[in-house]
């Protein structure tokens, strides 16, 4: 294939499409994307799929003749369904020499700062060991109270996670289109836009599926998700001869809803904005002068003092040692540890800690400078 567009790469898969409309896993079209997904992966790409399916695939294996509406018979067919979604991709991606992951997330998991760092951790480290992480919602423990409420909001979650260039979405229409296409004879399809456009929504009606709760409006919400880190995001149909493929070519095919802000601008304006800090790190000069001149992240050996309680992966506040806010970021240690390895080298973090996260502190990526 010509060289990929893009580096990371989300693909999304709907419940309609991987199912056959609800007629069990569709196992030609998941050997189709699995192909595809392993000739991206020999040509150095990242990919993570968010696959649906589960409470489908547990319908047509318990020969269910409608969708339960009980939490408990949900969890439970959602539970006999995983087995044979994750069978089926793990059968496909060997073919070609690769292994899938299953990873189950519910809500919990990602509004949980520490929680949320730990599985991009993971899914980080998956990729390191050239897998193919498979995402789904952990439908068998959720809630409703703590569920997504769709996996286009998960994948967008995901494309947060690991920073991706690209969240597809796969589903069973062409993509957007400025009115219903089946109602309206003349509807256009919107072939590219500002993910942030307010009038989107407007085009995008809610879902008509019995098998999902997703619907073309809550792609839109997943693109401008997946937009605040940086991401852009493709709706287009999964049916189409090698979709993947040509979309991390950079083939206009589907909906392309752009994010505006990259990655680092968009991470640095959230941190900008970011007003509530939990706790500060006194930095003596010479850490100083490296985040201000040398682009460089912060390590234990530069900080003198800690104030405030804080966790992993909370905002917190630099200070030179006039008190003065020089940066702010996101901190790799709870503020008790952060204590422990005050002014030492990185390389005693395991002995004093018995873990070592990080090496720093603060990561440069995740850490803006405010004077």
């Amino acid at each position: 294939m010509n060289k990929p567009r893009y580096n990371k790469i989300v693909v999304k898969v709907g419940s309609s499409l991987i199912t056959d409309g609800g007629r069990g896993l569709d196992r030609n079209m998941i050997a189709t994307w699995a192909e595809q997904m392993s000739e991206l992966r020999a040509n150095g790409v990242d990919v993570v799929l968010v696959s649906s399916g589960s409470i489908a695939e547990g319908i047509s294996r318990l020969n269910l003749k409608t969708r339960p509406t009980n939490i408990s018979e949900l969890q439970a067919t959602a539970a006999v369904g995983q087995m044979g979604l994750v069978q089926a991709y793990e059968v496909c991606f060997q073919e070609h020499g690769l292994h899938s992951a299953q990873i189950l997330l519910t809500h919990a998991d990602l509004s949980n700062r520490k929680r949320y760092l730990n599985a991009r951790t993971t899914l980080r480290t998956l990729l390191a060991y050239g897998t193919v992480p498979v995402v789904n919602e952990n439908d068998s423990v959720s809630n409703e109270e703590i569920r997504f409420g769709d996996n286009d909001t998960l994948g967008a979650l995901v494309a947060n996670l690991i920073e991706a260039d690209l969240l597809i979405i796969l589903t069973d229409q062409e993509g957007l289109y400025d009115s219903h296409p089946g109602q309206n004879p003349d509807a256009k399809l919107i072939t590219r836009a500002d993910a942030n456009d307010s009038q989107l929504l407007s085009y995008a009606g809610p879902s008509s599926g019995h098998l999902g709760r997703g619907g073309m409006q809550t792609k839109v919400r997943a693109a401008q998700l997946a937009a605040r880190s940086g991401t852009h995001t493709v709706i287009a149909s999964g049916k189409c001869e090698n979709i993947i493929l040509r979309l991390a070519r950079g083939e206009a095919i589907g909906s392309f809803l752009e994010a505006r802000e990259g990655h680092l601008a968009a991470r640095k304006q959230w941190l900008a904005g970011h007003m509530r800090c939990l706790g500060n790190l006194h930095l003596d000069d010479g850490a100083v002068e490296v985040l201000q001149n040398k682009n460089a992240s912060l390590l234990p050996i530069g900080v003198k003092k800690v104030d405030g309680v804080f966790n992993r992966g909370e905002v917190i506040s630099c200070l030179d040692l006039k008190g003065r806010e020089i940066a702010r970021g996101l901190v790799n240690y709870a503020s008790d540890e952060c204590k422990q390895i005050i002014g030492k080298p990185s390389g005693e973090i395991p002995q004093i800690l018995g873990y070592e996260d990080d090496p720093e502190l603060i990561n440069r990526e995740n850490l803006i400078l405010t004077t």
